[in-house]
C-alpha cells in the first residue's frame, strides 16, 4: 500500500487532473463509508466526541475543554470519545472511550456523537446532522497566511483548491474559537466566513489550550522533567520549526531539512543549555539525533507542547504560530529565519508585520548563538514589545478560557 500510495502522490504532483480526480474518488468512498452509519445510527444529546491533530494527540483546546468538563456536574452523565490513530493509551474516567480512526467504530462515533470538538480537519464527508453540534477550535494564532488567504500554489493543492476544500469545511462550523479581536478577523477571512454568512460563529473568549499556562504548578514542572528524563542542573531550550510547504516526500509526507549545525551549537551552548527538539506535527521523517544525546531531545511525538512550553527557559522557532502561546509565559523567544525571504515570498507570506514580534530575527546560525549565550539581555530589549504584543495577542487567556468556552456552547444546559 505504500508504494501504491507513493505512487498516487508522484502522479498527483505532475498531473493536475489526476490530482483532481483521485481526491474525488478518495471522497466518495469516504462519503459512503460514512453515510452507512450516518443515516442508520441515532444521535445521543450526551455524548461529545473530541479530537485532535486528526488524531495524533491527546493536546491542545480539545483536551483542556475535556479536562474541564470532567469537572463539571452538568456533564456527570455524558459520554465522551476520543479517536486516535493509535488508541494504546490509558484515560482514568469511565465515561470516556478511545476509537480508532478509520474503523467502523470512528464513523460510528461522528455519527453518533451530538457534539464534535476537534482542531484541525475532519473528513469532508462528515457532514453533521441538523441536531449535531460542530465546535472548531483551531490550533494555534496564525502568522503564516491560511486557507483562502494563501495567494501561492502548494505541490500537492492549487489556490483554487484550497478555496473550494476551505468552503466545504466552514459550512459544517457551528461555532469558531478565537483567543482575541485579531484572530476573529484572521479567521473570518481566511475560512471565507462572511461569504458563508457564518461569521457570527466566533466564541472570543480567549484559547482553552493554554489554560495550563495559568494553573500549572513547580510540581508539574518536577513531575515533567522526570518524565523526559532531562538533568535538573541546566536551562531547557525548546525549538521548534515548523513544516515547509515545498518540502514534501512520496511516500513519506512533508519533511524536514535542518537549517543549523548542530555540531556547532552543541560545542558552543551545552555547557550551559539542552534542547527540547520538536517538528510540526505534518513532518513525517525522523532526524537522526542518536550522536546529540544528552545535548538534544527529541520531543515530536510528545502529546502536549504546552507541556514542554512550561519547562523551557526559552523558546526558538521560526514561522510556527507557538511563539503565540509561548508568550504568555513571558519568557525569552528567538526567532531563526534563515529562509525568511523564500518562505514569505514564495509559500505562505504573514497577516503581521515580524517588526512587531518580541524577540530578534536571525537570519544567521552565529548570530543564533550569540543571541543565545547574551539572553540576559534580553528583557531590557524587549520588554515593552513583549508587552505590546501580549495586550494585542494574548489579552484573553487566562486559567478559565475553557470554563468560558463550555459556557457559551452549553448555554442552555
Amino acid at each position: 500500500m505504500k508504494k501504491v500510495k507513493k505512487i498516487i502522490i508522484d502522479i498527483s504532483k505532475k498531473n493536475k487532473l489526476f490530482r483532481k480526480f483521485f481526491k474525488k474518488l478518495r471522497i466518495l468512498v469516504d462519503k459512503c463509508r460514512y453515510n452507512k452509519y450516518k443515516y442508520t445510527t441515532k444521535v445521543d444529546d450526551k455524548t461529545i466526541l473530541f479530537e485532535a491533530y486528526q488524531g495524533r494527540n491527546y493536546a491542545c483546546s480539545p483536551k483542556e475543554i475535556y479536562l474541564q468538563m470532567l469537572k463539571d456536574s452538568r456533564f456527570k452523565d455524558y459520554n465522551f470519545i476520543w479517536c486516535f490513530k493509535d488508541i494504546d493509551r490509558n484515560f482514568e474516567d469511565k465515561r470516556t472511550t478511545l476509537v480508532k480512526r478509520g474503523t467502523k467504530e470512528y464513523y460510528k462515533a461522528y455519527a453518533k456523537s451530538k457534539y464534535w470538538i476537534v482542531n484541525s480537519l475532519v473528513h469532508e464527508s462528515f457532514v453533521p446532522k441538523k441536531k449535531q453540534v460542530f465546535v472548531q477550535c483551531w490550533h494555534g494564532t496564525p502568522l503564516k497566511k491560511l486557507r483562502c488567504d494563501i495567494e501561492f500554489d502548494s505541490l500537492l493543492n492549487d489556490v483554487k483548491d484550497i478555496r473550494k476544500r476551505n468552503d466545504i469545511d466552514a459550512r459544517r462550523f457551528d461555532y469558531f474559537i478565537s483567543p482575541s479581536k485579531f484572530c476573529t478577523e484572521k479567521f473570518t477571512s481566511s475560512f471565507n466566513l462572511k461569504k458563508l454568512k457564518k461569521e457570527n460563529i466566533m466564541i472570543e473568549e480567549g484559547y482553552p489550550r493554554n489554560d495550563f499556562l495559568f494553573s500549572y504548578t513547580e510540581k508539574d514542572v518536577k513531575k515533567l522533567k522526570q518524565e523526559l528524563n532531562l538533568p535538573n542542573d541546566k536551562k531547557v531550550i525548546l525549538y521548534a520549526p515548523t513544516f515547509r510547504d515545498n518540502q514534501h516526500k512520496s511516500g513519506v509526507g512533508y519533511t524536514y531539512e535542518l537549517g543549523i549545525d548542530l555540531d556547532k551549537l552543541q560545542d558552543k551552548i551545552s555547557d550551559e543549555y539542552i534542547i527540547l527538539f520538536r517538528t510540526h506535527y505534518f513532518v513525517a521523517n525522523s532526524i537522526d539525533l542518536e550522536k546529540y544525546k544528552g545535548f538534544i531531545y527529541d520531543v515530536s511525538k510528545y502529546d502536549d507542547i504546552s507541556r514542554l512550553y512550561v519547562i523551557s527557559d526559552l523558546l526558538i522557532t521560526d514561522y510556527s504560530s507557538v511563539f503565540f502561546d509561548f508568550a504568555n509565559l513571558k519568557r525569552p523567544m528567538l526567532f531563526y529565519m534563515y529562509d525568511l525571504d523564500e518562505y514569505k515570498n514564495q509559500l505562505r507570506d504573514f497577516y503581521i508585520d515580524i517588526e512587531e514580534l518580541p524577540g530578534p530575527i536571525i537570519d544567521k546560525e552565529e548570530d543564533l548563538i550569540n543571541e543565545i549565550k547574551n539572553i540576559k539581555n534580553y528583557e531590557k530589549t524587549y520588554k515593552d514589545k513583549y508587552k505590546k504584543f501580549n495586550e494585542k495577542f494574548n489579552y484573553l487567556d487566562d486559567k478559565n478560557s475553557s470554563k468560558r468556552v463550555i459556557d457559551k456552547i452549553f448555554e442552555n444546559l
